[in-house]
């Protein structure tokens, strides 16, 4: 049985301005070249999916959510509690 790597390589290619650049922001944030290239990409990442205007899901999920988005705020206990929590400044 094979055992899973504990770490992946990503091989990348980049010109010399790029890398001097990257190596020069790392060093600001104390990181090193890879953790700010890892850092940056999955951040970059992240975001990308979570812009995401279309999702699919099954027909069980899709009513689930359906009725969440139907219902009215007044049923929501999470929402009723919000509301009559005091803003500190009151």
């Amino acid at each position: 049985m094979k055992t899973q790597p504990k770490e992946t390589p990503i091989n990348i290619r980049a010109k010399a301005f790029q890398r001097d650049l990257i190596d020069h922001a790392a060093s600001l944030n104390s990181k090193t070249r890879t953790d700010f290239i890892l850092d940056a990409a999955c951040r970059a990442a992240e975001e990308s999916i979570l812009e995401q205007r279309h999702f699919f899901v099954d027909e069980e999920k899709y009513q689930a959510f359906m009725q969440m988005l139907e219902k009215p705020l007044s049923e929501n206990e999470g929402f009723k509690k919000l509301m009559e929590y005091k803003a500190p400044w009151e």
